[in-house]
């Protein structure tokens, strides 16, 4: 062999490049390579994909936060209530929603502890507003309502026509505090006119909790379901101590002792109550007798 030849041979081992009938090694490696690489990737294992748990998945989409509430689907609003009270044509039915109501109630609140907070000692009448004025009752009513104003002890009522007319009436006339409650209805024509102090409520349990906070003992006359709603209320907040005992006189005894025989009676003997502490409750005929039981201590 030539050293021609012998650097020829070499040349073609070192590179590989091209062998004694032409072909190029290289090229068939490298191609041989690929095929095999695909080959690899056909024959390769996927990795599992979790699947998507679809009850996991809110069925309601987005989420509109609004404060501390979340709303979803179809309780999402379509406008918001700035945009409402933005706009000068706006009805004006978000007023009546609750969230609003609570504001409403809330100042009525704030709006009577504000009028009633230096009222002093008080007591309170309760008693029907369809009492005439030419009935017992309207002017035993007006008498303690004075003799009670005299004591320098302000009289609380509901501010209406009946015996809370007399009881303001008779407080007034003696220079005393007549003060009204009143109760916003479509029958009521507003406060009498012998309040000298007076706030009309759009909710009666408001109302109500002015006469109980502020009062410090109730004469109740005779009356009808919002006069027994009163004095029942007044019972069940005094007997589970959720407010300090007062005395409660009522006044009339005929009118009233039908009621307590059922409740002492019937009521009591079905276990649905205890027996009425005589000291919770005291009937008198006598309106003077009356209007020393509830200012004693006063």
């Amino acid at each position: 062999m030539t050293d021609a030849a012998a650097g020829d041979e070499a040349a073609g081992s070192v590179a590989g490049t091209a062998t004694a009938d032409g072909t190029d090694t290289q090229g068939d490696a490298s191609a041989a390579a690929d095929a095999s690489d695909a080959a690899d990737a056909s024959n390769a294992v996927t990795a599992p994909v979790e699947p998507v748990d679809l009850e996991d998945a809110s069925p309601l989409g987005d989420t509109y936060h609004r404060g501390p509430v979340i709303l979803r689907g179809q309780m999402i609003p379509k406008d918001n209530t700035t945009a409402n009270l933005l706009k000068p044509d706006a009805d004006t039915d978000w007023l009546h929603m609750d969230p609003w109501r609570v504001l409403r109630i809330q100042s009525e609140f704030v709006d009577g502890f504000g009028a009633l907070a230096e009222l002093g000692p008080a007591v309170a009448i309760f008693g029907s507003a369809r009492t005439p004025r030419t009935d017992p009752v309207y002017k035993a009513a007006r008498r303690m309502g004075s003799q009670i104003a005299k004591r320098n002890i302000a009289v609380i009522t509901g501010g209406g026509p009946g015996v809370m007319e007399a009881a303001n009436r008779g407080a007034a006339l003696a220079g005393g505090k007549s003060v009204g409650l009143g109760i916003e209805l479509p029958h009521e024509q507003g406060l009498n006119q012998w309040v000298n102090l007076g706030m009309s409520f759009r909710y009666f349990f408001v109302r109500k909790t002015m006469f109980v906070k502020y009062a410090s003992g109730v004469i109740v006359c005779p009356g009808g379901f919002g006069t027994l709603d009163e004095m029942f209320e007044l019972l069940t907040l005094v007997q589970t101590h959720k407010v300090a005992n007062m005395p409660v006189v009522l006044y009339g005894e005929e009118y009233w002792q039908g009621l307590f025989d059922w409740l002492n009676g019937p009521v009591s003997d079905h276990g649905m109550i205890s027996a009425i502490d005589p000291h919770l409750v005291t009937l008198t005929d006598d309106p003077d007798e009356a209007v020393k039981l509830v200012t004693k201590g006063l």
